[in-house]
């Protein structure tokens, strides 16, 4: 049977929101009655609208009929223990179960489940996936393929989450206020790997998975909303989030080849986002804390600046600075040294670069064959040579590829 053509559109939206609110209801000891129930009220949509039409209000009808399936599996357990209560010489006084599916209701379970596949307990791999799977209703296929990887390991990941979750004992619930800080910082971990991994995957054909982002950015956007979560770092995370997603449909060609930042045209650039992150940028600054996601918003601003001046480099150079004695990643280090380039010329970021040592990288060859192009084109080639032989994604071999016919 077809599916009403509104049906995906309304999986992907909603699906995330019934389970959130029935996850915390049943727990992890039923998570799989909470993910059957949202499945089979998708599949009575399915059914009853091939027939019947579809409702006037399609969100309402799978709200209503989720909540009927799980009040009506709840009654069912109820009588169950209240049989097995009166067979024991018991009785038993449970009140009838309710399924709250108010927004306020289904924000706060998002929020709750967030902070739960967070969880310390689980690996950090896990909890990308648990992340995509729960919080943003991605099938297993899809799960699979944003990692390239098979769906056999994607659901052995996820089950091992999920067993860590049942072992622990973990409640779906918020931290306490003395834990909320340090939960937190694992929580905007696991979103800024999520829009990173559709920011740029080293492993995947396409170059940019904006559903990815977008999710990272959603799930971010419900942290500024409550005011437990809405502290500086938060705010950083979503600015570099916007900033960044600015410029995606300048990233990437008709044809999905990659654009580079300085052949990008700014006129595509979304005017829209760039104000959204400046404003979550302003909010970021309140407080005294520094993090690390507030120095990447900052170099991220200055990106969305069409100007091409010296100051501009110069704002960049002094924010990657502070980034590095903040917290180095070798990865910083390297696009420190194109800055260093823009302000301070080819030779000293050549210099630069090569103390590095980040032989085993694509990415580091890359930069050196575009240091040297035009001082000693042979050194470019043999750098542009090395890169192609680490680089495993196509995007990135076609971008090489095209630099070493300029080059020769």
């Amino acid at each position: 049977m077809e599916a009403h053509p509104i049906i995906p559109h309304l999986f992907k939206t909603e699906y995330r929101k019934i389970a959130a609110v029935l996850f915390r209801r049943f727990g992890f000891d039923h998570f799989e009655t909470a993910e059957d129930i949202v499945s089979d009220t998708f599949l009575s949509a399915t059914e009853t609208w091939q027939r019947q039409g579809l409702p006037d209000n399609p969100v309402a009808w799978l709200y209503t009929v989720a909540g009927n399936k799980a009040k009506n599996l709840l009654k069912h357990q109820q009588v169950v223990t209240r049989n097995a209560a009166a067979n024991a010489g018991h009785e038993t006084t449970e009140e009838m179960p309710e399924i709250d599916l108010s927004p306020e209701n289904i924000r706060d379970s998002q929020l709750q489940m967030m902070f739960t596949v967070c969880h310390p307990a689980i690996p950090a791999e896990a909890q990308i996936g648990l992340a995509l799977r729960l919080l943003c209703g991605f099938s297993i296929t899809e799960i699979a393929d944003a990692f390239l990887t098979s769906k056999e390991t994607i659901n052995k990941r996820l089950l091992r989450g999920k067993d860590k979750l049942r072992e622990a004992n973990i409640a779906i619930q918020f931290p306490g206020p003395d834990e909320t800080g340090r939960r937190l910082e694992i929580v905007l971990r696991t979103l800024y790997l999520l829009f990173n991994e559709g920011y740029y995957s080293a492993s995947h054909n396409t170059p940019l998975r904006r559903e990815l982002c977008f999710e990272a950015m959603r799930l971010t956007q419900l942290l500024t909303e409550n005011a437990a979560t809405n502290q500086p770092p938060v705010n950083a995370l979503l600015a570099l989030m916007c900033f960044q997603s600015s410029r995606f449909d300048a990233r990437t060609s008709s044809s999905g080849d990659t654009i580079l930042y300085s052949d990008q045209d700014t006129s595509l650039w979304n005017d829209a986002l760039i104000a959204q992150g400046e404003h979550y940028l302003h909010h970021s600054s309140q407080g005294d804390q520094l993090t690390r996601y507030h120095l990447e918003a900052g170099i991220a601003y200055w990106h969305t600046i069409r100007q091409d001046t010296p100051d501009k480099w110069q704002q960049i150079l002094q924010l990657y600075n502070h980034l590095l004695q903040l917290e180095y990643s070798p990865i910083a280090a390297l696009n420190r040294t194109y800055v260093l380039s823009r302000v301070h010329g080819k030779a000293k970021a050549i210099a630069e670069a090569e103390k590095l040592q980040l032989n085993g990288h694509h990415l580091y060859h890359t930069l050196l064959g575009e240091l040297y192009t035009g001082a000693d084109n042979q050194q470019a080639l043999l750098h542009f040579e090395k890169a192609m032989m680490l680089c495993s994604a196509p995007a990135d071999k076609k971008l090489i590829a095209a630099k070493m016919l300029r080059c020769r």
